[in-house]
């Protein structure tokens, strides 16, 4: 395990993500990182520290009326030869591994954690900074997810915003996310005497035309558009050559609106495939995440909006706000990172869209913007 690095929250916020790209932290590794943001939030003097395995806890305790959750997570998808971190001066841009997604806005929460985690700090509301691990791998290694069983009135809180990616724009709650397997039988049988089998693969034709013929629910809410889609995303089957197969399956993806919940999500799936299901084929659920509702009614989330003074427009995705909304407290994304370039060789982050998410962040939690 490499030694931790130092992390100077009194920098730049540009100086501060350099810092934390340039300490990997491939998901399941975050514990040098983890151990840094712990020394430095500590030593800042004003906060509560709390440590649960590789995610860092810290909060005020100043008896505001109201709290706001930030979060962010420290691990990055494996690197791509581009750590260290490189700043091209002529483009303005910073490049290197998580720097989108989402080491840029760690620093941004790092740089609100100094300005309002130090004795005499008068922030407008409590605060609580969220640094976890394990969020690029499976739902079950989730760090909020285990601070959400262990510690779950960390959580708690009037607004959440989550530093992901967004490219400095505010993208209320989040889609749910379903996927499910179709899976089809028939009989075996040599292609040149077809008539004596049954093709698995030809059984799923009626749920393909299905998916063909789908057409996509747009909902609004909150002033935010969420377009709904189902969609094929793989498919299997095949023996051999001059063999008819027996066997086939075809995976879907429903992404869909949040004023759906799970149960209303896999009942739409089957209705979409009441006829192909009727015919023989098996649905299985395989995967089912819940969105969260964007919550903009709230008077912390309106207040969050004019503070940034960019309207809000619905996150094509799923993220952890979901967590927060399990809940019942309203959540947005907002970030400086740009989510198209989240796990690319050629990952960056805009120089220029870093200290405007500071002053936002900072105008918002200190009650001063109009």
């Amino acid at each position: 395990m490499s030694a931790p690095p130092e992390l100077d929250l009194s920098t730049d916020v540009l100086a501060l993500t350099r810092a934390l790209v340039d300490a990997p932290s491939v998901s399941g590794s975050e514990t040098a990182l983890a151990d840094a943001v712990e020394a430095a939030l500590r030593a800042l003097g004003g906060l509560e520290v709390e440590r649960i395995g590789d995610t860092v806890l810290a909060r005020t305790n100043l008896d505001r009326p109201g709290r706001v959750v930030l979060a962010g997570h420290l691990d990055t998808v494996p690197i791509a030869d581009n750590v260290p971190s490189r700043l091209d001066e002529t483009t303005g841009r910073l490049y290197g591994c998580g720097t989108s997604d989402m080491k840029a806005g760690d620093a941004v929460m790092l740089r609100l954690a100094a300005t309002f985690g130090v004795p005499g700090a008068e922030p407008a509301h409590d605060l609580t900074f969220v640094f976890y691990d394990n969020e690029e791998v499976e739902s079950v290694k989730n760090g909020l997810g285990r601070v959400a069983r262990e510690r779950r009135g960390w959580l708690y809180g009037d607004l959440a915003v989550l530093l992901e990616p967004t490219d400095g724009e505010i993208e209320a709650g989040c889609q749910g996310t379903l996927r499910a397997v179709l899976s089809t039988k028939g009989r075996r049988a040599h292609s040149a005497r077809s008539w004596l089998g049954e093709n698995a693969i030809h059984g799923l034709a009626g749920a393909l035309a299905a998916l063909a013929a789908y057409r996509p629910r747009e909902v609004e809410i909150d002033g935010c558009t969420y377009r709904e889609g189902l969609n094929a995303v793989g498919i299997a089957g095949g023996v051999a050559g001059n063999v008819i197969p027996d066997e086939s399956s075809l995976t879907v993806n429903f992404r869909y609106a949040p004023d759906r919940d799970e149960d209303a999500a896999e009942a739409h799936v089957r209705e979409v495939f009441a006829e192909a299901i009727a015919a023989g084929a098996t649905l299985t659920v395989v995967d089912n995440a819940g969105g969260a509702l964007p919550g903009l009614g709230e008077p912390a989330a309106a207040a969050f909006i004019a503070a940034v003074g960019r309207p809000a427009r619905a996150k094509l995705g799923w993220t952890d706000v979901s967590r927060f909304a399990a809940f019942g407290i309203p959540a947005v994304n907002y970030g400086p990172g740009d989510p198209q370039l989240a796990h690319t060789r050629e990952e960056h982050v805009l120089v220029e869209r870093l200290q405007p998410a500071v002053d936002a962040l900072t105008a918002y939690l200190s009650g001063s913007s109009s």
